[in-house]
């Protein structure tokens, strides 16, 4: 293995941010000014604002509109290294990280900062046909199913095979889950209305399933109601979204979840076509 060493003064405090989401970003930056040597490591080059990867998963915004190259945000502060690394290990004892190419960084202090995983709680067999939305890759890739599933859709000529490439489920019902399933239904009954000849994108069923006992389980229970409310009601300016809560011993069963009745997702799983249809959003 070998050591980085960082050209600072001997006896500079040395200070690892693992991660550079929210917490590595405004900690580096709080860090403006001290007398300190801060690398900062991340998988990507770039600072992502996470609220808004819905809006690149449904097309409303580009990859570039919600990203920022680390070191431009930084550049104003003179203490920073920014390295684009995948850190494998830690070793507390030696106060070392082991990057991907074995390269060792030593520290004084560490913040780890990497952020949250989505979980297929167990299942991870589920990956494939249900991305998760954490990354620009994941959120070009739950795009570029949406739009292939319309295309599907224009292709087939009979109702029962276009229906399963129309119905979209979001797991989670979280900020991101609601948000996206909002979007999803926007997308249906307004920006791809009159586009298609064979069918009417307004057909399309938008499905939020949640395990927990509501909908945005983080706001107040009253707000959770009026989303439910407006949301299945689309003539009365809601979206058009069917929501569900549905849990079995840790999968979601869809057959037992009423909006998903006539929707032969099994046909479909057999040649991989679901996965053009499912995402997974929180």
């Amino acid at each position: 293995m070998t050591e980085m060493t960082i050209d600072r003064p001997n006896g500079t405090p040395r200070i690892v941010i693992i991660g550079c989401g929210f917490g590595g970003l405004f900690a580096a930056q709080a860090l403006a000014g001290a007398c300190v040597a801060v690398t900062v490591i991340d998988r990507a080059n770039h600072h992502l604002f996470q609220p808004l990867l819905y809006q690149v998963a449904t097309a409303g915004l580009s990859a570039t509109a919600i990203a920022a190259p680390i070191r431009h945000v930084l550049r104003r502060q003179s203490n920073p290294l920014v390295l684009m690394a995948e850190v494998l290990a830690i070793d507390g004892g030696r106060r070392v990280v082991v990057l991907e190419d074995g390269t060792e960084v030593a520290y004084h202090y560490l913040i780890v900062a990497s952020g949250a995983a989505h979980s297929y709680f167990g299942h991870d067999e589920w990956a494939p046909c249900a991305p998760g939305l954490k990354t620009l890759d994941d959120a070009l890739e739950i795009r570029r199913r949406v739009l292939v599933a319309y295309e599907r859709a224009e292709r087939e000529t009979a109702d029962a095979r276009r229906a399963p490439w129309l119905t979209f489920v979001v797991i989670g019902a979280g900020a991101t889950g609601v948000e996206m399933a909002g979007t999803l239904a926007e997308i249906a009954r307004l920006t791809l209305r009159d586009e298609f000849r064979r069918f009417d994108s307004r057909a399309a069923r938008v499905i939020l399933l949640e395990a927990g006992e509501r909908v945005l389980p983080a706001y107040p229970a009253d707000l959770t109601e009026k989303l439910i409310a407006l949301a299945e009601h689309p003539s009365e300016a809601g979206s058009g979204v069917s929501v569900s809560r549905f849990w079995k011993q840790g999968a979601v069963d869809y057959k037992q979840v009423p909006q998903l009745e006539g929707v032969d997702l099994d046909a479909y799983r057999k040649d991989g076509s679901i996965e053009v249809k499912v995402s997974v959003g929180k």
